[in-house]
């Protein structure tokens, strides 16, 4: 275990989330998140016709596919929630296809926001796209490849990646020492 042994304790949630990447034979790309959340215990529950939701069984359990292309932009959006703890739920769904068009290269939190946001959307829907981004970045490594003199979309946004850091010295020695790109103006 790579962390310090914890003190005395008990669990009471668990939360799996993982995102899984393909490269389709049309050229698209399909990036697929799923969030599981559930109790490790028995607990009351209203909507459980014995009155109770057993331990591991799922609160929430949420697909997501987003297709997109080499350029990052969305190009279809499908989801499925297999369980979820209100009827109303599910209606939040719908409001995904405003996602198609977006683009994850640039301002891919704020577009969720923006269409998704507060009522419109679903809380673990967005968590599951925020993060979607990242795993697409992994996936499509034409996303790191830098245009001419333009610096690869990945350095000046962490630590590792500094461009006066040891990563870019190593890897991008062309663009080491650089000042970050300022973001366009829309």
């Amino acid at each position: 275990m790579p962390l310090s042994s914890p003190a005395p304790r008990i669990a009471r949630h668990v939360r799996r989330v993982t995102y899984q990447g393909y490269e389709r034979e049309d050229g698209l790309w399909d990036i697929e998140g799923e969030l599981h959340d559930s109790k490790p215990q028995d607990l009351p529950s209203l909507r459980y016709p014995d009155g109770v939701r057993r331990a591991g069984e799922p609160i929430h359990h949420l697909w997501l596919r987003v297709t997109v292309d080499r350029d990052l932009v969305v190009r279809a959006i499908e989801s499925a929630m297999d369980a979820h703890p209100l009827a109303g739920c599910t209606q939040a769904q719908r409001a995904l296809q405003a996602m198609v068009g977006c683009s994850m290269a640039r301002g891919w939190r704020q577009s969720i926001q923006t269409h998704l946001g507060g009522v419109a959307g679903c809380t673990h829907l967005r968590e599951l796209l925020f993060n979607l981004a990242t795993a697409t970045f992994q996936t499509i490594h034409a996303a790191f490849q830098n245009e001419g003199d333009e610096p690869p979309r990945h350095l000046g946004q962490c630590t590792g990646w500094d461009f006066s850091g040891q990563g870019v010295r190593e890897h991008y020695p062309q663009f080491y020492g650089r000042a970050p790109r300022t973001p366009k103006a829309a």
